[in-house]
């Protein structure tokens, strides 16, 4: 017994919690003026709840986990009208009757808040109509369930009597009427609730991952079921200690509500409340694996230091006086041949601006261009989809390098029939070897 209101207490102090915890997001998000029925009914589904975990406490605290059920015939006749046990039980039946009335109210509050929360986040969309026929199947299965409570065994008074016999169906901690309507009209209003931020998740343009994480944050109503079906099993195949497990497991199963109605709301404030701790905690993480990862032959001993030099050239000489900009070792040359030049001597223009010329030997008698071109291979892992830009042109790899040298190669050279000037270009891939014709 101690177990049970150690927990039952436990689990309504956190789901006022949770309910306060709304509260606190939607008044701090709108102001009380910008509250809508969502807010105001759960507020009634905690005092709903507290009033639940009272009663199922006093089954337990003062009733003993008695009632009119778990006796045979002998026993009830021989039991005195005005001994202790006979008032136990008496009272035991008189809370479940009350017990099972505010379980169901609190349940169908909670998903007409549901509801009413689905149709301020619908507005404007198609689903509406789908949340007004919700409305309707809420408060119409929330009747029948309250007619079948309290008029499921007539006159109301046989829900505690003790002898004779009243039936199953006057034994409220048992009564299989309550316990088959309520988990059948349950679990249908629950699915339907589904039915309405499910599809639309579904349809939404998000992220694979942030669609299934908001469909799972929707689709709390499914632990509710599970729960509430849990709850129908244990009572049936326990009619001794029914009474008792009624309670226990209303408790839980109302919890279990209470939380998933509010985590869409309270969701945002606790991922934005614990947002730093994650991220010191992924910080601290990242830097103890850099430090455990810089361990090397040359690492100081315990107690000691290193002194590690702060001149990057140190060792590299003198910075030069002219310095060399734009090298680059795939670059290319031009050898331009002067048709006057009758010894074959060759002007080189180099790439840069001021267009001097060299003369090299070796050049094309005939006149002409000869284009000398090294190439230099680099391996460079990216990826194809990426080539924007003319370095990445430059470095995509091998593989278009060689390619475009052996395209070069097989292009016939075209002569000048008219005997003017001869252009001849030669691509070499060599692999950072100047080639030379």
């Amino acid at each position: 017994m101690e177990a049970f209101v150690t927990e039952a207490f436990a689990l309504l102090g956190v789901g006022l919690l949770f309910i306060g915890l709304r509260s606190y997001v939607r008044i701090s998000t709108v102001g009380w003026k910008g509250l809508q029925a969502d807010d105001y009914l759960m507020w009634v589904a905690a005092i709903a709840y507290s009033a639940e975990t009272a009663l199922a406490y006093s089954v337990g605290a003062y009733w003993r986990g008695l009632a009119n059920n778990g006796m045979t015939d002998e026993e009830r006749e021989l039991l005195d009208p005005s001994s202790e046990e006979f008032m136990l039980r008496v009272n035991g039946s008189k809370t479940q009757v009350a017990g099972w009335s505010v379980y169901t109210f609190l349940l169908w509050v909670i998903k007409a808040a549901m509801c009413t929360f689905y149709l301020r986040l619908t507005e404007g969309l198609e689903f509406r109509n789908r949340i007004y026929i919700g409305f309707g199947l809420i408060f119409s299965t929330w009747v029948a369930v309250l007619l079948s409570i309290l008029l499921g065994c007539r006159p109301l008074h046989k829900n505690w009597q003790i002898y004779p016999d009243p039936g199953n169906f006057c034994q409220p901690a048992i009564s299989k009427i309550d316990i088959f309507v309520t988990v059948v009209l349950n679990v249908l209003t629950d699915l339907y609730l589904l039915s309405i931020p499910i599809p639309m998740l579904w349809r939404a343009s998000l992220k694979p991952a942030k669609k299934a994480g908001l469909i799972l944050l929707f689709s709390g109503g499914i632990f509710v079921t599970m729960a509430g079906i849990l709850r129908c099993v244990l009572i049936l195949t326990d009619p001794v200690n029914g009474a008792q497990q009624a309670g226990s497991w209303a408790v839980r199963e109302t919890f279990v509500a209470v939380v998933t109605s509010n985590l869409p709301m309270v969701f945002p404030l606790v991922h934005r409340w614990g947002k730093p701790i994650i991220g010191s905690i992924r910080t601290f993480t990242s830097t103890a694996g850099k430090m455990s990862g810089m361990s090397r032959s040359g690492d100081p001993k315990p107690g000691a230091f290193r002194l590690e030099d702060k001149n990057p050239r140190r060792g590299m000489g003198p910075r030069s006086v002219n310095p060399i900009t734009e090298f680059t070792m795939n670059g290319s040359e031009e050898y331009i041949v002067d048709p006057q030049n009758k010894e074959g001597q060759v002007r080189r223009q180099d790439g840069d601006s001021n267009g001097s010329d060299t003369d090299v030997d070796g050049g094309r008698p005939n006149g002409g261009i000869l284009k000398q071109t090294s190439l230099q291979v680099t391996e460079i892992r990216k990826s194809r989809t990426n080539m924007g830009s003319q370095d990445d042109v430059r470095n995509i790899g091998d593989y278009y390098l060689v390619e475009q040298a052996r395209r070069s190669a097989e292009t016939p050279r075209r002569d000048n029939t008219n005997g003017g000037s001869k252009k001849a270009k030669r691509s070499s891939a060599n692999f950072g070897l100047g080639w030379k014709n």
